[in-house]
């Protein structure tokens, strides 16, 4: 089978995009072992947008859950048992978008192995209009074949993994979600909610996207490129009481001096000492956490305030609104007047 085929085939569709007045049917497929929030973490974005936005008395997307096998009792990796509402045998078409959710290790290799759901999953994608995975479901699909040659992602600690496998995929392992044409793939868990959030705005537009956001109470939209590891993460990850005050410390004062003398003379260390003990507590150099302290602050003021780019970039350090558009375009794969349009 030529697996090219869904790659014109869904620029083709994204072409005739489903006009507003029809149904989306959205299938979650899911097996033994899923992890349970890459199944209810989207169906639960969909769901939601279906309360802000209705087609005539019909709700805008029909959302189905998947089993691979013949049961459609799906026992997730934490016990809990999702009624799938079809399995692969006898679930019909038309489907308009359709995510394999991941799960543990076991279940995902069993996954890739199950020849009658890689061949039902090639068959799908020649009709679907958009195809993606959440989490470890990036297995699945480049294990069917349908990853070559594309750019894409999955859990930051399974990247290598990925790659490993399967050589002929572009693994990106900092971006929250991946698009290569009409194949969607995501990172770890709840940034399949981030995925189908950028699907619903795909569909209906940015409002109905925030409106769900707003409605899940969920922190904002996070675009694809946004790093997996967000800077913010590490201040929860410090041994040392020192280190953690530092970094408190750094997100308080953003627009003042942040170099590594500075940082340093504040802890009693020496600048190389400062240096390797930062970089072994957190992970990150201080001055890439410094870096995405400041990406991080600036797109959330952004998003949330009406400061124009060139305020945002001073309170946040940045050395002018160039360097901050510079170094977004760097991290985000996006500049902030992009990010501005969006909020």
């Amino acid at each position: 089978m030529n697996f090219d085929r869904l790659g014109r085939e869904g620029l083709l569709a994204e072409n005739r995009m489903t006009r507003s007045n029809e149904r989306r049917r959205i299938a979650i497929v899911a097996g033994e072992d899923a992890e349970i929030l890459d199944i209810v973490g989207p169906l639960e974005v969909f769901d939601s947008a279906n309360d802000f936005y209705q087609v005539g008395k019909h709700p805008v997307y029909q959302i189905e859950v998947v089993s691979t096998s013949d049961d459609l009792a799906i026992r997730t990796s934490c016990g809990m048992v999702i009624m799938a509402t079809a399995t692969l045998r006898n679930i019909t078409t038309p489907i308009d978008t359709m995510l394999i959710a991941g799960g543990t290790r076991a279940g995902v290799d069993a996954a890739a192995q199950n020849e009658e759901l890689l061949r039902w999953l090639q068959t799908m994608s020649g009709s679907v209009r958009r195809l993606g995975s959440v989490c470890t479901g990036a297995f699945i699909l480049a294990s069917a074949g349908l990853l070559r040659g594309r750019r894409a992602t999955t859990h930051w600690s399974m990247c290598a993994e990925l790659s490993k496998r399967h050589p002929d995929t572009r693994v990106d392992p900092d971006s929250i979600f991946v698009r290569d044409r009409a194949v969607y793939t995501s990172a770890g868990v709840t940034a399949g909610m981030d995925l189908a959030l950028a699907l619903v705005e795909e569909d209906l537009g940015p409002e109905i996207a925030a409106s769900v956001a707003r409605d899940l109470v969920l922190y904002l939209r996070r675009p694809g490129g946004q790093p997996q590891l967000s800077a913010t993460l590490a201040l929860q990850a410090a041994d040392r009481h020192a280190i953690r005050d530092l970094q408190s410390w750094i997100v308080d004062h953003l627009a003042g001096d942040l170099s590594i003398s500075t940082l340093a003379s504040r802890v009693a260390m020496s600048r190389r000492n400062f240096s390797r003990v930062f970089s072994s507590e957190t992970g990150l150099t201080p001055a890439r956490f410094v870096e995405r302290v400041r990406v991080e602050a600036a797109r959330r003021r952004l998003e949330e305030s009406e400061h124009t780019i060139k305020q945002v970039a001073a309170e946040c350090g940045f050395q002018s609104a160039d360097s901050m558009r510079r170094t977004f375009q760097r991290l985000l794969k996006q500049n902030p007047s992009e990010i501005r349009t969006r909020s």
